[in-house]
């Protein structure tokens, strides 16, 4: 069994949940880290290797509140090795949330899901902002 890839996020790179038990696979939170092929490699590697026998339906969120142009790109490798999902016979879809009235992210999500060939949804959430 593939053993589960989880990182606590910090103030510059986003918190990782990969648990093909749990069906959990995640990106959340702030992606501006300094050498982002290096920061992405293990995740690259863990989504290779579980692609060779993928769970029956992935779906892989994105919670990314920021992110680079270099992160952008590390995003878009994460989706062409989801692609691959396909070629198994299984499913796989991506999940792009963003906080109500982040219309950047939302306009990434769009972005994105225009090159896509995956299922893609793009999903707001409620903004936690209290109001005084």
């Amino acid at each position: 069994m593939l053993e589960a890839y989880k990182l606590e996020p910090t103030k510059t790179s986003p918190a990782i949940e990969l648990d093909k038990e749990n069906n959990k696979f995640s990106i959340a939170g702030r992606s501006i880290v300094e050498d982002p092929n290096k920061f992405y490699m293990p995740i690259y590697n863990w989504l290779e290797e579980y692609i060779k026998v993928p769970n029956e339906n992935t779906i892989f969120e994105f919670d990314l509140e920021y992110f680079n142009s270099s992160s952008a790109r590390q995003v878009m490798k994460i989706i062409m090795l989801l692609e691959k999902i396909k070629e198994t016979g299984n499913t796989a879809k991506i999940l792009w949330l963003y906080e109500e009235g982040d219309d950047m992210s939302q306009e990434r999500g769009e972005e994105i899901k225009v090159i896509s060939r995956l299922e893609f949804e793009i999903k707001e959430y409620p903004s936690d902002d209290i109001d005084f």
